[in-house]
């Protein structure tokens, strides 16, 4: 086994570096993370509007659900489906006027 010796101060200087790394790798994680827990799968999703998977496939078909595919599996944004909930909150609460028509 082979033995290196350092002076203290550059051993203080790689211990320094290497906390810097460590900071920004937990960094980079917790980003990642986060956007990992942002995103919903098909069943998730389902199971929040309270709509079938035929449903959740028109929706995609029409473009009114964005959505990303990795392989076989689909993966929705959480505020793509908060924005659903949200319309169609407003569309529920909007007030229904009948539509008068005249006579010619």
């Amino acid at each position: 086994m082979e033995v290196v010796t350092i002076e203290k101060r550059t051993f203080s200087y790689v211990c320094e570096r290497f906390t810097e790394f460590a900071k920004r790798i937990e960094s980079l994680c917790s980003t990642h993370t986060q956007k990992v827990e942002n995103w919903l799968d098909s069943q998730e999703v389902c199971l929040l509007l309270g709509v079938s998977k035929r449903t959740l496939q028109y929706y995609r078909s029409s473009g009114r659900l964005a959505y990303s595919q990795i392989g076989s599996k689909i993966y929705y944004k959480l505020s793509d489906i908060e924005r659903i909930i949200a319309d169609s909150e407003t569309q529920n609460q909007s007030p229904k006027h009948p539509t008068s028509y005249e006579k010619n």
